[in-house]
């Protein structure tokens, strides 16, 4: 078996900038992985490495050791590597990506999906197989990978307020881990049974509205490979509008079934619009939420980030 090359443990190992890369350096691929997740399956990511290097990189895997690690390493502006590899799921992309906010020449980022929804990966329609992945990370395809800002912290997929946030902050993450999406549908019939909800003030573009969850989505996928606005798309520029009228246990679950149907902008009840600045504020605070993961609460100012980044695609 091969063994897979590792890192050193601190992100400032690496010092030659992405604009005075060589050609060799260009050929060398990153890949940062969690061995603490549920996810990780050291097999298919040696898979990966031994693809990557019959088709003339040079890789090295670098197993984290703590929370935030992988926005460290995005940040450094020394961050020495033609390609950074980011094994896992939305929140472990969300958090390069804020590293890479930081960083004036990133290198391009690849996705090797291993979380729970991996909603991204199936925007992107990227590929599970570790023989399949590495073909796609070696061809080097890229297109822009346009994402928004929710008071500052970028989002890849969607920020939202209201009930599904209200879910999101809810999942423990022993449940998650050990669950997977179960863990929502779960606490969500919970929640649905259990709360009163709030009224939403969204302004969009300086259209005024009220709802009882508001999504502000770059993704045309939500939840998976479920359509939660038909014409929006990671790899173009501009944001979309998602709002839900009500939020009660039985409208939970009519929304869900329209969801899971790919119906939901068709649902009574629901409004889907473009923008390129949002609000969301309420009487009260109401929790929000980034790509899945707690986002504190309302309120919350949404635009799109000044420039994309280059992601790998099939």
């Amino acid at each position: 078996m091969m063994a897979l090359r590792k890192a050193d443990p601190e992100p400032d190992t690496v010092s030659v900038s992405q604009t005075d890369m060589t050609a060799d350096a260009a050929r060398t691929v990153l890949i940062l992985a969690n061995p603490t997740s549920g996810s990780y399956r050291p097999a298919r990511l040696e898979a990966i490495c031994m693809g990557l290097t019959d088709s003339g990189y040079a890789v090295t895997l670098h197993l984290t050791k703590r929370a935030g690690e992988i926005g460290e390493i995005a940040a450094n502006p020394g961050l020495a590597t033609g390609i950074l590899a980011v094994a896992g799921g939305d929140g472990s992309v969300n958090e390069a990506i804020t590293g890479f906010q930081h960083n004036a020449n990133p290198p391009a980022l690849a996705v090797i999906p291993s979380g729970t929804a991996n909603v991204l990966a199936a925007e992107l329609g990227l590929p599970r197989k570790a023989d399949a992945i590495a073909a796609m990370i070696a061809r080097r395809r890229t297109k822009p990978l346009y994402y928004g800002l929710a008071n500052g912290r970028p989002f890849v997929l969607m920020a939202s307020a209201g009930f599904d946030a209200e879910v999101v902050h809810a999942v423990p993450l022993s449940l998650k881990r050990r669950l997977g999406k179960l863990a929502y549908g779960m606490i969500g019939a919970e929640v649905a049974l259990s709360r009163k909800g709030e009224d939403l003030i969204v302004e969009a573009d300086g259209e005024l509205m009220t709802c009882r969850l508001a999504i502000a989505t770059k993704s045309r996928c939500y939840g998976g490979p479920f359509v939660v606005c038909r014409e929006a798309s990671v790899t173009e520029p501009g944001l979309h509008l998602v709002t839900l009228a009500e939020d009660n246990a039985l409208s939970a679950l009519r929304y869900g079934l329209a969801l899971m149907m790919g119906r939901l902008d068709r649902a009574r009840g629901v409004k889907v619009v473009s923008a390129e600045r949002i609000s969301i504020t309420a009487a009260r605070r109401v929790p929000a939420q980034v790509d899945g993961d707690p986002f504190g609460v309302t309120p919350l100012t949404i635009e799109p980030a000044p420039l994309p980044v280059s992601i790998i695609v099939p």
